[in-house]
């Protein structure tokens, strides 16, 4: 229970029990319940949709479901995204020690700027279209996605620390890299995995037939994703911080609703 409370803490603005005692060991053993997380704001999206679409109109419904997923986080992705590319909009100058320290401490400036912003307006309207595109197909792969959207970044969230290293010497950041270990993630792909097997067996007559064939298409191409940005991030920053990952987890849910699509239409 103090590994999903932490969870909660550190992923969502979500109130829970705020004087916990943990040491890093208690904090890194938190990603292996990442996903729950991520199930319980997948049910808030869902709940969400179910009532603003009671009053209002789809597409400013899926409006909010966004503000939900926005709030639910506390915003903290989408200001990890946006730091993520201010700093990869630093100018190298061939020196990778001198690029590495300026961009670590662009990631760390409070203020937002260009390249930070635009990457913030590309992703809500990237999902925002998403998820509209989404809402014309099967009610299933319309309220699966909106499920399982926030549960897939979490999971990549923790593959990442699995293989990502510590860009900075201090913060959360090093603890989850330095800590997380095959065994936290081994145990959120098996949470994942059971996830899918409960909404498979749940609404198996209203999902599409090769259901299992996409998820298992779905794993190996997202695990590829969080080894590429692991692979890039290490190349700019010399490692993951906190914002590298919730760059990752944003982008993921852009990658995961782009399978869905695709994998929707061509099963048509």
């Amino acid at each position: 229970m103090k590994r999903l409370l932490l969870a909660f803490q550190f992923l969502t603005i979500i109130p829970v029990k705020k004087d916990l005692a943990a040491d890093e060991d208690d904090i890194a053993k938190s990603a292996s319940v990442f996903v729950i997380v991520g199930f319980i704001q997948g049910i808030l999206l869902i709940t969400a949709d179910y009532v603003s679409g009671i009053f209002f109109h789809q597409d400013l419904v899926i409006a909010i479901v966004l503000l939900m997923l926005v709030l639910s986080n506390g915003g903290f992705h989408l200001d990890g995204l946006a730091d993520t590319f201010d700093a990869i909009a630093v100018k190298s100058s061939g020196d990778f020690e001198k690029d590495k320290e300026k961009r670590l401490s662009v990631m760390k400036d409070s203020s937002t700027g260009p390249a930070g912003v635009t990457a913030i307006v590309f992703i809500l309207l990237l999902k925002y279209s998403a998820l509209k595109n989404l809402s014309h197909f099967l009610p299933f792969t319309y309220y699966s996605s909106l499920l399982l959207m926030p549960v897939i970044s979490k999971w990549a969230m923790v593959v990442s620390m699995l293989h990502g290293k510590a860009a900075r010497e201090d913060g959360l950041g090093k603890i989850f890299m330095n800590k997380t270990g095959f065994k936290e993630t081994a145990s959120s792909t098996l949470l994942l995995i059971l996830i899918l097997i409960l909404i498979q067996a749940l609404s198996s007559r209203y999902a599409l037939g090769n259901q299992h064939v996409f998820y298992v298409i779905l794993f190996g191409v997202l695990y590829s994703f969080c080894r590429i940005s692991v692979y890039f991030f290490n190349k700019k920053f010399g490692g993951l911080t906190g914002d590298t990952l919730g760059a990752i987890s944003e982008l993921t849910e852009i990658a995961f609703l782009f399978m869905v699509i695709i994998w929707s239409r061509l099963s048509i």
